[in-house]
């Protein structure tokens, strides 16, 4: 069968045309927003993209259509689908219709964390021989793809709460029906879909109406917003998990060194293993916690687990090491909302200690863009010395105020050279600079080491 994917490069789309060319069938795809790492992905993957979205890739008439969330009407493929009668259907349904029938599903849901705790939980249940399936909103640094079937019966999907298609306005996790859930944190987000966080919460109660009372619900102890989704009602156990030792959370944790690299696991205050890595920040530790609740949910000992964890490797653009040049550190991470700002920066300050952190950030995703978030910026970034903030031409509101309330060194820019000019001419031996954005971010990594390289030359 010839499928054409509309909107193939979003993480979520690109894993799941990986799964559909494993299924056997013919996969093509559309995109205005062709760039790596998902585009070389499926160029190795032997995946036809073609840019834009031209009526003509849909000729001649692929068997069936699947839309990605960000297609809308008056769009000239979308138009022409629904005039010529092409079958069409939502990437969710697809997935759940073709690769998640008959297996017990592992979801990830969370405003935070989805795709590092969806990679770790796989890669625990690979390590355990498991074999699981996965797709992942994101390219893992331990697999060589995002998404695979897998040859057992567990699949681990990270459950996204953002809507599923423009002809399906629920969210994406309702189609999964997972047996074993983690719901990591709870926040705001989404302002272009949600109306407030009321609206977030009634899809995750659509989603723990889902879960079998056989299955296990993971939750943090932390997390009041969980607390009010799962007093709407809630037939499945939950296992509940705590950074620090609580009579309440089944499995906590107790640092030893300060930054998360290095940390005792517990079980009802009962050491049962370690996990050292070379992943840091409290966010962290709690994603594993989750992920070692769900392992064991499907067999795995947990000191197993923790093994497991201790040789995880991340994954791409989660605070990952591009390259380290005449001694400056440089990271890509895919920061979207504050509380993501925050955590990343928490963890690089805890594991730099006063070497100088610079934080480069656009505030590129459809919450931020909108403004939703702007009080709170200023704060999530403090623990950086030097701020740059990147206003991008479409950005319908100024960030001079998110400079003006800020306690470190801050500044605007609106041009990727004057940025790296700056990092070029003030960085030094020991520094470390943090790239934040859900984007490309105008190949701005890649420049910013060519042009650190060409210094050091």
């Amino acid at each position: 069968m010839h499928l054409h994917i509309l909107g193939i490069c979003g993480t979520f789309m690109g894993s799941l045309a990986l799964l559909a060319r494993d299924l056997g069938h013919k996969v093509t795809g559309s995109d205005s927003n062709v760039y790596p790492p998902m585009s070389t992905q499926l160029e190795n993957a032997g995946i036809t993209l073609m840019q834009g979205y031209d009526r003509s890739h849909l000729q001649p008439h692929p068997d069936l259509v699947i839309v990605g969330n960000a297609m809308k009407r008056g769009i000239d493929a979308v138009e022409y689908m629904l005039n010529e009668g092409l079958p069409y259907i939502s990437g969710p349904q697809f997935l759940a219709d073709h690769v998640l029938q008959g297996k017990h599903v592992l979801g990830v849901a969370g405003t935070h964390g989805k795709t590092t705790t969806t990679t770790m939980l796989a890669w625990v249940l690979d390590q355990a021989g498991l074999n699981p399936g996965f797709l992942i909103g994101g390219v893992p640094l331990g697999f060589s793809e995002s998404a695979r079937l897998g040859g057992g019966k567990y699949f681990c999907v990270e459950a996204d709460e953002y809507d599923s298609a423009f002809f399906d306005k629920r969210s994406k996790f309702v189609h999964y029906h997972p047996k074993t859930a983690i719901l990591n944190n709870l926040e705001f987000d989404h302002a272009d879909i949600f109306d407030d966080l009321a609206a977030i919460q009634k899809q995750f109660h659509h989603l723990v109406r889902t879960i079998p009372s056989e299955g296990r619900i993971i939750a943090p102890i932390t997390e009041a917003h969980i607390d009010e989704v799962l007093e709407m009602g809630c037939w499945t156990p939950v296992i509940r998990t705590s950074l620090e030792a609580n009579e309440k959370a089944a499995l906590s944790a107790e640092l030893i060194l300060i930054d998360g690299s290095h940390f005792k696991v517990l079980e009802n205050g009962n050491a049962v293993g370690e996990v050292k890595w070379s992943m840091t920040g409290q966010h962290s530790v709690a994603n594993a916690l989750a992920t070692i609740a769900a392992a064991q949910h499907v067999g795995v000992a947990l000191d197993q687990a923790c093994e497991a964890l201790s040789n995880f490797g991340g994954v791409k653009r989660r605070m990952e090491l591009l390259g380290t040049v005449n001694g400056i550190e440089v990271y890509d991470d895919f920061a979207h909302h504050p509380t993501a700002i925050d955590t990343t920066l928490d963890g690089a300050r805890k594991r730099l200690g006063e070497r100088r952190l610079w934080a480069i950030i656009e505030p590129r995703s459809n919450t931020m863009r909108m403004g939703s978030h702007k009080d709170g910026l200023a704060h999530s970034a403090r623990l950086a010395d030097d701020v740059i903030w990147y206003q991008p031409e479409g950005l319908d509101w100024d960030l001079q105020p998110v400079i003006e309330a800020a306690s470190n060194h801050a500044q605007v820019s609106r041009s990727l050279d004057e940025i790296i000019e700056r990092i070029v001419n003030e960085a030094g031996e020991g520094d470390a600079v943090v790239i934040m954005s859900n984007g490309g971010f105008g190949g701005l990594h890649q420049k910013l080491m060519s042009a650190l390289k060409a210094k050091a030359a």
